[in-house]
């Protein structure tokens, strides 16, 4: 295992957070990672709790959450004050969200079966497909 030495310039805070350095500038902007030091020469420089903190939101990036969500996850995470019920919350709001959006996604499915069911697929130019799209279906 190597070792690093803190602070990390942005391409290596980049690799070994997983999150792209234009991502990196973006989070940055949001205000969801501190504003980081600099160099004399202006090179954004890393220190590890910043690159952690990059992990983190990558981690819930891959969850899904919102931005607006992460910045308060992050902010919770920060604080040693904060009571688990304030990130359950958050969690189960999301989780909830995620729900309703799989139910509309498994609608659209089921939608589409039916349609592709009642296409023929054969050389005739009738598709009901295509009908329920235009708003010609009746039914």
């Amino acid at each position: 295992m190597s070792t690093t030495a803190w602070p990390v310039n942005i391409g290596t805070a980049s690799q070994m957070s997983g999150v792209s350095a234009k991502m990196v500038r973006h989070y940055e902007s949001l205000g969801l990672l501190p504003e980081v030091g600099r160099t004399e020469a202006g090179y954004r420089q890393y220190t590890e709790a910043e690159v952690h903190t990059l992990r983190f939101i990558r981690r819930a990036r891959d969850l899904g959450f919102s931005m607006h969500d992460i910045g308060e996850l992050a902010s919770l995470w920060h604080n040693r004050r904060r009571a688990s019920s304030s990130v359950r919350k958050v969690a189960q709001r999301h989780a909830d969200e995620l729900t309703q959006r799989i139910e509309a996604m498994q609608a659209m499915q089921r939608t589409l079966q039916h349609l592709i069911h009642c296409c023929h697929g054969d050389d005739r130019p009738d598709c009901p497909i295509l009908d329920d799209l235009s708003g010609l279906h009746t039914g």
